[in-house]
C-alpha cells in the first residue's frame, strides 16, 4: 500500500481485520483507509502523495501519467474519504492540494480511470443516497432560482469567456467530424449540424431557448433567414447579444429578450435550446418539454442539445453544484425521453455525443492556460485554481465517466421530418458551400 520509503511499512499492518500499531493515532487511522481506498482505484499510472505527516505513499502500476501531491492540511484525508469530489477540489482551490510533478489533469485521469471503483468509495456511495434523499430541493429551480443560479455563472465579466472561447462564444459542446478541426471549426460544425436536423428555410420564426451570447440565433438569422428569439436570464449574455445583433445588422430579424422560457407566449415553426435543458432541474422537466409542445406550431420540429448520463439516476457533482452550476442536473437520456414523451411530442431523431465535448473541454482548458495571467487579473488566483479544476474535471468526467451530449430533435407530427437522415448531410453540405462563398459574419473581434 505505501512503499518502502515510507516510515509505516513496519507501523502499519492489518491482521484479522484489525489494526495495530501502539500509538495509531486517528488521524493515521484516517490517512490508511484513505490509502486503503487509492490503493483500490488507482489502476493506471503512478500517484506518489505525501500526506500532512509528510509520509510518502505510492500507488498505481506505472504505465501511465506520474503524478506527485502533497497534502497540506491534516483534515484533508478524512474531508477526502467523506466527499471526494467536493473536498478535492477545494483543496486544489486553497492550495492545500499541492501538484509537486505531473498536472491536474493527470491527477484526475489517474484517479477517474475506474469510474467504477471510485463509485464505490464511502464518501461516494454516502453522497448519492443523501443527494436521492434531497434530490428535490436541490435540483428545484422555480424562476426565482433559475434567474439567480444564472447570474452565478453566467454573469461572470465576458471578458473572462473570450479568454477561452471561440470567437462566436458558442459556450457547449462542439462537433468533431474529424476530431483534427480547430475549437472555431468544430463550432462551427455544430451550429451547421443543429441549423440542418431544424430543416430551416427562409422566413421561419424560430425560438432560441438559452440562447447565451447570440451566436446560433445570428447565424440561423443570416445563414438561414430565419427570425429568431432568444432568451436568456442572464443580463450580461443579453446586453452582449443585443449588441452582435446590432453590430451585425440583424436587429430586424434577431431579438433577445431576458426572460424564462416558462413565461414564453409566442408560437414558433421552430425550437432549439442548446446546454439549456441541464438547467432546468429534476423537477422541471415536464415543464421543460410541455413548454416546446406549447409553443411549437402544428408542424413544428424542436432540437435539444444537452448533457446527460448514462448513470440510471441523474444527479449532479458536489463539487460543480457548489461552485460552477447551482441546480444543476444532468439526467439520463431514459428519463429525458420519458418527460419529452409525457408532453405528447415525437421523438424523431436521437444522436450521442461521446467525447465531442472532451475535446472541446481540452481546447478551452489550454485557451484559458494560455491566457491565465488575465484571468487572474480579472479576479484572483483563487478563482483562477477553481476553473482551472472547473475545467480539467469536467474533461475527465467526458473521458473515463458517464457523462454525454445527446441531441434529440422533436416534432408533433411523426411526419414532419423525412424519412431517412440523408437531409442533414445534405443541409451540411450545403451550408458549407455558402460559408465558403460568402464567409461567417456573425463572429465578433476580439
Amino acid at each position: 500500500m505505501s512503499d518502502s520509503e515510507s516510515s509505516t511499512d513496519e507501523s502499519l499492518d492489518l491482521h484479522d481485520g484489525q489494526m495495530r500499531h501502539q500509538s495509531f493515532a486517528p488521524r493515521r487511522a484516517t490517512m490508511w483507509l484513505l490509502a486503503k481506498s487509492l490503493h483500490r482505484l488507482i489502476q493506471n499510472g503512478r500517484l506518489t502523495v505525501f500526506d500532512p505527516n509528510g509520509e510518502k505513499w505510492c500507488f498505481g502500476p506505472g504505465g501511465g501519467p506520474t503524478v506527485s501531491v502533497r497534502l497540506d492540511d491534516v483534515g484533508l484525508p478524512a474531508r477526502l474519504l467523506a466527499n471526494p469530489s467536493l473536498a478535492l477540489g477545494e483543496a486544489y482551490m486553497d492550495g492545500t492540494l499541492r501538484i509537486e510533478t505531473g498536472s491536474l489533469r493527470d491527477l484526475l485521469m489517474i484517479c477517474t480511470t475506474d469510474i467504477d471503483t471510485l463509485d464505490l468509495m464511502p464518501g461516494k456511495r454516502l453522497r448519492r443516497w443523501l443527494d436521492r434523499l434531497l434530490s428535490r430541493r436541490l435540483h428545484h429551480n422555480p424562476i426565482n432560482r433559475a434567474r439567480s443560479n444564472v447570474a452565478h455563472h453566467y454573469d461572470l465579466s465576458t471578458k473572462l469567456y473570450d479568454l477561452f472561447l471561440d470567437a462566436d462564444r458558442q459556450y457547449s459542446c462542439a462537433y468533431f467530424a474529424t476530431g483534427n478541426e480547430t475549437l472555431d471549426e468544430a463550432q462551427d460544425l455544430k451550429k451547421r449540424h443543429i441549423a440542418a436536423k431544424l430543416l430551416l428555410r427562409p422566413g421561419l420564426d424560430v425560438l432560441d431557448i438559452g440562447s447565451g451570447w447570440g451566436g446560433l440565433a445570428l447565424d440561423l438569422a443570416q445563414q438561414h433567414q430565419a427570425h429568431v428569439t432568444g432568451l436568456s436570464l442572464s443580463a450580461e449574455q443579453i446586453a452582449a447579444a443585443r449588441a452582435r445583433a446590432t453590430q451585425s445588422g440583424l436587429s430586424d430579424r434577431v431579438a433577445f429578450e431576458q426572460r424564462d422560457y416558462r413565461e414564453e407566449r409566442g408560437r414558433y415553426d421552430r425550437v432549439v435550446s442548446v446546454g439549456m435543458l441541464e438547467h432546468v432541474g429534476h423537477s422541471g422537466f415536464d415543464d421543460y418539454f410541455n413548454t416546446l409542445q406549447r409553443v411549437l406550431k402544428p408542424d413544428g420540429v424542436a432540437l435539444v442539445h444537452a448533457i446527460g448520463t448514462m448513470a440510471p439516476a441523474g444527479g449532479s457533482d458536489p463539487w460543480i453544484r457548489k461552485y460552477i452550476f447551482p441546480g444543476g442536473y444532468l439526467a439520463p437520456l431514459s428519463a429525458t425521453i420519458a418527460a419529452a414523451e409525457r408532453s405528447g411530442l415525437w421523438v424523431t431523431d436521437v444522436e450521442i455525443l461521446r467525447l465531442h465535448y472532451a475535446q472541446t473541454l481540452r481546447h478551452w482548458s489550454e485557451r484559458f492556460a494560455a491566457e491565465r495571467e488575465s484571468a487572474r487579473r480579472l479576479y484572483d488566483e483563487r478563482f483562477c485554481r477553481m476553473w482551472e479544476f472547473y475545467l480539467a474535471a469536467c474533461e475527465t468526467a467526458f473521458r473515463n465517466g458517464r457523462l454525454m451530449v445527446f441531441q434529440i430533435q422533436l416534432a408533433k407530427r411523426r411526419d414532419t421530418v423525412p424519412l431517412t437522415r440523408a437531409y442533414i448531410a445534405e443541409a451540411r453540405s450545403h451550408r458549407r458551400l455558402n460559408v465558403k462563398s460568402t464567409g461567417n459574419q456573425t463572429g465578433r473581434t476580439r
